[in-house]
């Protein structure tokens, strides 16, 4: 059976991550990829595997190109500290890998949940990231601070199997999440060398509102 190395990348998750681990259990490897977090994160981690490397935040997509020289299985499925890989998505995961006739990457779909509720419309269903189950060697990430992208070298497809993902503890959450996110994505504009406007900002503000709240139905979600 071929080898498949899960890793997770974590800062202060200590709240999340024990959840994470727990959901990979099957895995022939777990690295932890930690940028020096200041909680439980590390103590919480060492659980679950030995292997926790330190590595200094600069840019999820260097980070996570950074963890991917650190593994050894023939797979890689990328776990985010937030998210969770269900019993029927590791059943596919480790069937798809076993194929021979395999595609190299796979896209894989997932259930948002925000304040214990299941997100069903505002495009949160299915809701895909890169591929996060790819044979070692054939991806690789753009080092673009936030929303990093990837380059594959092979086909791509998708499997049919949600894993979970539960993005906020609370509002608070949410909130500081929004503010480390916004303030990446104004260095990745800085280098990208686009300049800054209030009236674009509001406009991509009021556009997204009406293609996730009206569009796509995300009034239907209630208050969460």
């Amino acid at each position: 059976m071929p080898r498949i190395s899960v890793y997770v990348i974590a800062f202060n998750e200590a709240d999340k991550i024990e959840a994470a681990l727990r959901s990979v259990k099957w895995a022939d490897e777990i690295v932890v990829a930690d940028s020096f977090s200041t909680d439980a994160t590390v103590e919480i981690a060492r659980r679950y595997t030995n292997r926790i490397v330190q590595v200094p935040f600069e840019g999820f997509g260097r980070l996570r190109n950074a963890v991917l020289d650190q593994l050894t299985g023939d797979w890689v499925f990328s776990l985010d500290a937030d998210e969770r890989c269900t019993e029927a998505a590791a059943d596919e995961i480790r069937r798809a890998a076993a194929d021979p006739h395999a595609r190299d990457a796979y896209l894989v779909p997932r259930r948002n949940y925000v304040f214990g509720r299941w997100i069903r419309h505002s495009g949160y269903f299915p809701d895909y990231r890169q591929p996060q189950l790819f044979r070692r060697g054939r991806l690789r990430y753009t080092e673009d601070a936030v929303h990093e992208t990837y380059t594959l070298e092979g086909s791509l497809g998708v499997l049919r199997e949600p894993i979970a993902q539960v993005p906020f503890r609370d509002l608070s959450q949410m909130l500081s999440k929004m503010q480390r996110y916004s303030t990446l994505g104004v260095q990745r504009l800085a280098q990208q060398r686009v300049p800054p406007s209030m009236w674009r900002a509001l406009l991509h503000g009021t556009a997204s509102f009406l293609r996730h709240y009206v569009l796509k139905l995300g009034m239907l979600d209630g208050w969460a």
